[in-house]
């Protein structure tokens, strides 16, 4: 159990039980909400019942896009009695906010990455959840996807013999290039570190367990950049996080990873994910992808030292799902018990990597992770999104 668990129910104390599928209110209809919406609304374990933003002309027209019934602003989507379950997809500063909100609502919550900026509102946020018997899951949801769950399976066979490392690398030039308000990806608590990182730090945690230390250096290549797509182009904004950090972390239960996070490369190198065991290496999909290909190879020989390695392909199945699974594993808990895979404790320990290796870079000291979360479970073999179960 992790410093941020504690036992509770999963329906409030003296709540009717529902049944059927559950209640969905959507609050933030910015980019990502197309991908959620493109999902959820094909769950038959889900109804989604209304899409709220700062913005109630957005909401509406997403809302309209995937034929959600209501829309409105983030106080109808609260105030809807039938939404139970809360899916923020806000900017990250007000992450815990906004789900501290709906957890005052009554509702459980899926919340994008990461589950805050910050380790006390974050802490806050769970307890309050806890107390109220309310549920909270965060993303990223993508370690529920075929790709990742084959590979984890691959490994827990013994595949590749006893975990000992993995590298993981994401790198480009970073989301100024498409994003037309990019302002909040290079601010404080986001940066490359806390807006991709999540994917791949989740990622080594279903492998490695728990982290245990972490050390981190960071850089910015400019002060400023400048917006470069959409109708406010040409504006400049100050790069107030990190736009480049290189990290290296160990696990409490053995293992090590060593990791480069970067906004400032020209050479765009994304999804690199290797975990090298005692008798193999494997190649873990993109975890920012539910899908990818998973493949072993063996240890070279002298003879075959210099030669293109010998790759083996582990069967993935279709990807038939993406973002959204999450949120979706949460309500199929809310109404048959359980926690979920992506959990808030799990959220929790992410930004507590994240948080302890800003701490590094600033200090220069190897930080020792306070947190702790059990192992991940994988998901049960005929797992599917698709059916109705409730």
């Amino acid at each position: 159990m992790s410093s941020t668990e504690t036992s509770r129910p999963t329906v409030p104390a003296g709540a009717p039980r529902r049944t059927g599928p559950v209640g969905v209110g959507l609050i933030g209809a910015g980019m990502i909400s197309e991908a959620y919406l493109k999902n959820l609304t094909t769950f038959p374990d889900l109804k989604v019942l209304i899409v709220g933003d700062l913005e109630p002309q957005r909401a509406a027209t997403r809302a309209a896009e995937f034929g959600v019934p209501g829309s409105g602003t983030a106080a109808d989507v609260l105030a809807h009695p039938d939404v139970e379950l809360v899916v923020n997809l806000t900017i990250p500063a007000v992450h815990a906010e906004v789900s501290a909100a709906a957890i005052a609502a009554g509702k459980h919550v899926w919340s994008e990455k990461p589950i805050g900026i910050d380790r006390d509102s974050a802490r806050g946020l769970l307890a309050d959840a806890a107390a109220a018997g309310l549920l909270v899951g965060v993303a990223p949801d993508t370690v529920l996807g075929p790709g990742l769950q084959t590979a984890r399976r691959a490994i827990e066979r013994g595949d590749i013999g006893v975990p000992l490392s993995a590298q993981t690398v994401i790198q480009y030039p970073g989301p100024d290039l498409f994003h037309p308000n990019p302002e909040f990806l290079f601010a404080a608590g986001a940066g490359p570190l806390f807006d991709i990182g999540p994917y791949y730090l989740t990622a080594l945690a279903h492998i490695f367990g728990p982290f245990a230390t972490v050390a981190a250096v960071g850089s910015k290549s400019r002060a400023t950049r400048t917006i470069l797509v959409g109708d406010r182009a040409g504006t400049e904004f100050p790069v107030v996080a990190p736009s480049h950090v290189a990290a290296i972390a160990s696990f409490a239960g053995g293992g090590v990873a060593q990791s480069v996070f970067s906004f400032d490369s020209p050479l765009a190198r994304t999804g690199f994910f290797e975990v090298t065991g005692t008798e193999g290496t494997l190649v873990v999909p993109d975890p920012n992808t539910f899908g990818g290909s998973v493949r072993i190879t063996r240890p070279a020989t002298m003879a075959t030292l210099r030669d293109e390695p010998a790759w083996v392909d582990v069967p993935v199945a279709e990807e038939t799902y993406g973002r959204g699974a999450g949120a979706l594993d949460l309500a199929r808990c809310i109404r048959g018990g359980g926690a979920p895979v992506a959990s808030g404790e799990l959220g929790y320990h992410i930004l507590d990597v994240m948080v302890a290796m800003e701490e590094s870079i600033v200090t220069h000291r190897t930080v020792e992770v306070a947190s702790a979360i059990d192992p991940v479970p994988l998901l049960p073999d005929a797992w599917d999104p698709h059916a109705a179960t409730l």
